[in-house]
């Protein structure tokens, strides 16, 4: 059974900082590209970060000098190092994992900016 459990979202201030983590799980996880998404009420979702098997990674415009994805192919896990977070930041954030024809989805992480 494939799980994708994203940690590490929550409250933060204007300006701060979050670490997101997708722990991976039935999955080979070394052959898999990893994204992450956000998905805001009422908007379709949308690529946040992205990185491949071989660790080359892909950034929204909106967040190419803040945020940074990487992964960690011993311990199955992607993460998404979000610095100077503004409000418009706000909103639920998915872990992804795609290989060829196969994609799953996280559950969702909620981060909130607001002072």
């Amino acid at each position: 059974q494939v799980q994708l459990v994203e940690s590490g979202g929550g409250l933060v201030q204007p300006g701060g900082s979050l670490r997101l983590s997708c722990a991976a799980s039935g999955i080979t996880f070394h052959l898999y590209g990893m994204g992450w998404y956000r998905q805001a009420p009422g908007k379709q979702r949308e690529l946040v970060a992205s990185i491949t098997s071989d660790s080359s990674t892909n950034y929204a415009d909106g967040v190419k000098d803040r945020f940074t994805i990487s992964r960690d192919n011993a311990k199955r896990t992607v993460y998404l190092q979000m610095n100077s977070l503004k409000y418009e930041d706000t909103t639920v954030y998915y872990c992804h994992a795609f290989f060829r024809t196969l994609a799953y989805w996280g559950r969702g992480t909620q981060v909130t900016v607001s002072s």
